[in-house]
């Protein structure tokens, strides 16, 4: 007896999707297969294409500007590791207008004020989630205030979340934990962010957010590299107006000298002042030892002992 033909199409698509899998392509013999973005089975290394399966992924609609094709869009926000609750819950507008801009009634208004005081209880279930609120925004605000991208942001929740889930907060402040999630994400995403500028925009001293950060970096085993002092060199030449031919030469005296093993348990940020003072009296762009002090957030003395070791590796007394 004849099997019923759905079955038989079920087995031929199980066999065309195990033979996908282990396909090997009958010119060459290469099992080199990939999916190119025209949804075609090819060959990478003979360029033959063994299956056509040309499907429009894409929507049905067509926009042609960015208004339009935001209006089209079905899908909100996509998810993001700055808020606790990832962005999947609902916000109540605050400005009290329907969907056609008028204004609500004060009935209306009124309800509504307690369905947005509602929604702010039962986003946050239980202390943890409070914790975790209160601990992303801290680290929201003070990523702005230092002006780093938005990828640290997401860098620096991810960790504190990990912090969170392995009970380092236990004993330490939400604010003290926070700093140094975003000192570690800065130090990871290759910003350059000094820990006195980090502690700037903290509520908490600069010795505890250190001692924090090397606690959670080690227990949470974050491989992080020593910072090279070339990174704070085009800021800090930016903030003094020098010229690129003084950040040139900066970055060679940095180059130089450490070849020589002098960055060696050296601050970073006093090793680039240093440098970029050097820099500015060989290049005749003379810059007081004051000015660059400030901008490298470092002490003159710190910039004066720098120098010399710098000014000796050079060679030039």
């Amino acid at each position: 007896m004849e099997r019923p033909s759905r079955q038989r199409q079920q087995e031929q698509d199980t066999e065309r999707e195990t033979d996908e899998s282990t396909v090997a392509c009958p010119e060459c013999d290469s099992e080199n297969i990939v999916t190119d973005a025209d949804q075609e089975l090819v060959c990478e290394d003979c360029g033959l294409v063994l299956d056509e399966r040309n499907i429009d992924r894409g929507p049905e609609w067509r926009a042609f500007n960015h208004n339009e094709r935001q209006s089209k869009s079905r899908v909100g926000a996509p998810i993001t590791e700055t808020m606790h609750d990832k962005g999947l819950t609902t916000t109540i507008d605050w400005k009290d207008k329907d969907a056609y801009g008028r204004s609500l009634s004060s009935e209306k208004r009124s309800q509504m004020h307690r369905l947005r005081k509602w929604q702010e209880r039962i986003r946050t279930k239980d202390a943890g989630e409070r914790n975790l609120q209160f601990a992303l925004s801290e680290i929201d605000r003070m990523a702005s205030a230092l002006g780093v991208p938005r990828s640290v942001r997401e860098v620096a929740s991810v960790i504190y979340r990990r912090a969170l889930n392995e009970d380092l907060i236990r004993g330490r402040s939400i604010e003290g934990v926070s700093t140094a999630a975003l000192y570690a994400a800065c130090r990871q995403e290759g910003i350059p962010r000094s820990l006195d500028e980090v502690a700037d925009v903290s509520r908490v001293p600069q010795k505890e957010i250190g001692r924090t950060y090397r606690y959670i970096s080690q227990e949470l085993g974050l491989e992080l590299k020593p910072v090279d002092p070339k990174q704070f060199v085009p800021r800090f030449a930016s903030s003094l107006q020098l010229s690129e031919e003084v950040q040139s030469k900066a970055t060679e005296i940095i180059d130089v000298s450490a070849e020589q093993g002098l960055l060696s348990g050296k601050s970073p940020t006093g090793f680039a002042a240093a440098a970029i003072y050097a820099a500015s009296l060989l290049c005749n762009e003379k810059k007081t030892q004051r000015e660059v002090a400030d901008v490298a957030q470092v002490t003159e003395v710190t910039i004066r002992n720098r120098y010399q070791e710098q000014i000796e590796a050079m060679g030039f007394r």
